[in-house]
């Protein structure tokens, strides 16, 4: 079986890829795609896979742009951070849809589902069935912050949270450090931070850090139930996970 992948969060796209092999090693994944563009341009280029993992929301907005765009014949399993309810909504060629944190077995079910399939899959793209589609998503969607606009001297820069290693706070100031080791200052204060961002991409491990899921590189027992991150790019400051946070920190972690 040949599948495609068309997700944005690289952390998602590398965990759905590893189910997929530990599920069935058989399974080819021809490539992982991470917006509307460059899926199109796959599909003008390339064969359709026998199966696509599509999530609903990409960088460059809706998914279901790309049926507009090119046609597509296979089946497709939507991933998804939106409620059951509004997921069960629509029928573009899906076969069944995963709710992230994608786990194991919801995989295996999927995978199950589309090998019982009987018949050659049949395309039922309803442009107006798409409409109503995204009207139920806008009432059920929690949007969560996508990046920052940050000024240097006389410049702005646009960041994508997925740049951000961590948040940390010192001397009454909120700093942006990012994987490459820039640093920024930002106006918005942790709480803020904490509201605004993906909880499965950021966790707040304390009063002063919002860390990111891909910045820990290791995770030690420290005094009194608390943990200590050694993090990437490294902090000059002790990045300590509290005791009241530490076990939410590890189910985090084991997502």
């Amino acid at each position: 079986m040949k599948v495609l992948i068309i997700e944005d969060e690289a952390l998602t796209s590398r965990r759905l890829k590893e189910l997929i092999h530990l599920s069935d090693d058989s399974i080819e994944v021809l490539d992982i795609l991470d917006s509307i563009e460059s899926s199109v341009d796959y599909f003008e280029r390339n064969p359709q896979p026998d199966l696509i993992f599509m999530d609903i929301q990409l960088s460059d907005g809706l998914s279901f742009e790309i049926f507009n765009r090119v046609d597509i014949s296979c089946p497709v399993v939507f991933t998804t951070a939106f409620d059951e309810y509004a997921v069960q909504a629509f029928r573009v060629n899906s076969i069944d849809y995963l709710l992230k944190p994608v786990k194991a077995e919801d995989l295996q079910r999927s995978l199950d589902k589309f090998n019982r399939l009987k018949t050659p899959y049949q395309t039922s793209f309803n442009p107006g069935e798409i409409h109503e589609v995204l009207k139920k998503l806008s009432l059920n969607q929690t949007v969560y912050k996508s990046g920052f606009l940050l000024k240097t001297g006389q410049t702005y820069q646009r960041i994508s949270c997925q740049e951000v290693a961590y948040f940390h706070t010192e001397n009454k100031l909120t700093y942006i450090v990012l994987f490459s080791g820039k640093i920024f200052v930002t106006e918005y204060t942790l709480d803020i931070l904490e509201k605004e961002l993906n909880p499965y991409l950021f966790f707040r491990i304390s009063r002063q850090f919002i860390v990111s899921l891909n910045s820990v590189e290791s995770v030690h027992v420290y005094f009194g139930g608390s943990l200590k991150l050694k993090l990437r790019p490294e902090s000059a400051l002790e990045a300590i996970v509290s005791r009241r946070r530490a076990a939410g920190f590890k189910d985090w972690m084991d997502q």
